[in-house]
This record gives C-alpha cells, sequence and structure tokens, in this order.
C-alpha cells in the first residue's frame, strides 16, 4: 500500500537515495531540506522538494503523512569537535523541533538516521545495540542525544520509531552517490586519486593491532541502506522506540579498499603513511542481527569490489558533467 512520506534531508547522499527508493515503491515523496550541505540536484525527479529548515517543519507537516524519514543533520566529526554549538543546535535542537510538529499533526512513525558513532571506541567486536554508548565526538553525542530524545517521545506520546545506526556507508544508485563538500569517506577520497583530483591518499596509521597495520571498517552499500528504511516504516510500532545496527557483519582494512579500487579503476594508488587521528578504533564491525530479526533486512551488495564500481561509476559520470 502507498504512503505519503516526508524525507528530511533529501537532498544530502543518504537521504536521496532512500527518496528514490520510495518513489520507485509507489510512494508519495516531499523532501526538506535547506541545502546547507544538501545539493538541488540530488533530490529525486518525482518527489516534491521543498527548501526549508526542520524547524519549520510545522509549516508543511499535516496527518496526511504517513510517516517522517529525518537524515537533515550536520556529519563531520572533525566539524563537530571544533564547532559542537553547530551540532548540538542543529542536530538536536532541529529534531526536538521536529519532533514536536510530528506530535502537532498527529505524524505518529518516524525512521531516524542514527550512526555507530555513538558507541565510541568498541567495546566488543562486532557491536551490538545492547553494548556501551560513549560517543568520542560531539556528532556522535548529538546522535545519541537524539536517540535518547525519541525513547521517550515513543514513551510519552506514543510514537513509533527506528533509529537506524549506520556503519560505513558507501557506493552509489544510480544517479544518485556522494557529493560531500568536503570530502571525508575514504572510498571517494581513493577514487578521487584515480580521477587526478588528489595526488595520493593519506594511510593515517599503520601500526594498528590488525592483519596489515590499517584500521578495519564495515562497508554497506547505500542501496541495502535505504532498503533498510523501507522496512523500518513498516516495522514502527506506537510506543516502541528500535534501534538497529546496519552493516555487513565484516570489515576491510584501509589498505584493502584502496587494493579493491586500484583493481577497479585500473588506476595507480599512490598511498602516504601519515600519523594516526586521534578518536580512530582499530575495528569497527556491526552486528545487525537485530534488523534481520526485527524488520526481515538481508543486505545483498556485500561485495567490496561491487560498492567500489558503482562508486567509480558515480564519480566519473559527475566529472564528465562537470567537464573537469
Amino acid at each position: 500500500m502507498s504512503g505519503k512520506y516526508l524525507v528530511t534531508g533529501g537532498a544530502g547522499y543518504v537521504g536521496s537515495v532512500v527518496a528514490q527508493h520510495l518513489l520507485e515503491a509507489g510512494h508519495e515523496v516531499t523532501v526538506l531540506d535547506n541545502l546547507s550541505t544538501g545539493f538541488r540536484e540530488g533530490v529525486p525527479a518525482g518527489a516534491t522538494f521543498i527548501e526549508g529548515d526542520i524547524r519549520d517543519a510545522g509549516k508543511w507537516l499535516d496527518s496526511t503523512y504517513d510517516a517522517v524519514l529525518h537524515f537533515a543533520a550536520f556529519s563531520q566529526v572533525g566539524e563537530s569537535v571544533i564547532k559542537p554549538e553547530k551540532y548540538w543546535d542543529n542536530n538536536v535542537g532541529g529534531t526536538m523541533a521536529l519532533l514536536g510538529a510530528m506530535r502537532e499533526a498527529g505524524v505518529r512513525k518516524l525512521v531516524f538516521s542514527s550512526t555507530a558513532a555513538t558507541y565510541g571506541e568498541p567495546v566488543n567486536t562486532p557491536i551490538t545495540e545492547s553494548d556501551p554508548t560513549a560517543p568520542t565526538s560531539p556528532y556522535g553525542a548529538s546522535k545519541l542525544a537524539v536517540d535518547h530524545m525519541i525513547t521517550s517521545e515513543a514513551v510519552a506520546h506514543g510514537l513509533g520509531a527506528v533509529s537506524l545506526r549506520y556503519f560505513n556507508v558507501a557506493g552509489a544508485y544510480g544517479a544518485y552517490g556522494e557529493r560531500h563538500d568536503p570530502e571525508s569517506h575514504l572510498i571517494p577520497l581513493v577514487l578521487q586519486v584515480a580521477l587526478g583530483k588528489r595526488d595520493a591518499i593519506s594511510v593515517f596509521g599503520d601500526d594498528y593491532p590488525t592483519p596489515d597495520g590499517t584500521c578495519i571498517r564495515d562497508y554497506i552499500h547505500v542501496a541495502d541502506l535505504a532498503e533498510a528504511h523501507l522496512l523500518a516504516v513498516d516495522a514502527a510500532t506506537p510506543g516502541e522506540h528500535l534501534i538497529c545496527n546496519l552493516g555487513n557483519g565484516n570489515g576491510f582494512s584501509v589498505r584493502e579498499v584502496i587494493e579493491t579500487v586500484r583493481q577497479v579503476t585500473g588506476h595507480p594508488i599512490p598511498e602516504v603513511v601519515a600519523p594516526r587521528r586521534g578518536g580512530d578504533p582499530a575495528v569497527l564491525v556491526a552486528s545487525a542481527q537485530t534488523a534481520r530479526e526485527r524488520l526481515g533486512w538481508n543486505p545483498s551488495r556485500a561485495d567490496l569490489a561491487g560498492i567500489v564500481a558503482d562508486a567509480w561509476a558515480f564519480a566519473q559520470a559527475r566529472q564528465e558533467e562537470s567537464g573537469s
């Protein structure tokens, strides 16, 4: 059965892919984005676009909406350390206003874009939802604060909510992929080397307690991630706040990612070893058992080469469009 959904931050990377999946499933989609980090061309054709702030969601949200999928947030870990007030104000204050607008309009389903950064330095591998949350950045802390807010809203006001804690999202879905500025994610950064936009890729630390000395991360294809959001809308239950990790349950090291990009692109990728960055755990891998059991989610694109190939096709297409 088709529904009507508000997608906040739907001009960004993950939000745009989820909006496209919703449209393909026959739903009516409205994207709300202030374009502070999103891109107008990222809004899928077929979606209604409102350029505006989540604090003003009450202007457009009404009882005809079945659910809100909430992606609007600042997400740069390093920036959050330098400008924590920006993250508390937008990520927490903005979401509080959104929850109020939802309550006022009688919209009682929410899917929230959370993050593995809520866990901080992991106690166990793979990480489960019951592991301690101890974020090491204001960004992670702001997302955890929102999770606590949502729990309270569910208990007090009957909201049905699902928080999805992403691990390393990567890849592209047709015309929708990563276009962050500045870019901070490994795969698009390595692809910039292949495109000639950067001389080498920096490897931050090669002395970690891992097989090749570099950090290991759990990569999930953005299309698998999007499918989890559609399942989460259906799973949202009044009065319950369900939290699910989204990952593939296995990890790839920084050097494995670089080597995979070499193989996919056919380009030599020079690398330069740099000092470790503070707060980078050696291994971050998810247990997604809860998502499998509660959402019926079965990611099908776990192959790293396939993830890189999709991202590479998107990066090449963007370069051709820009003529650079």
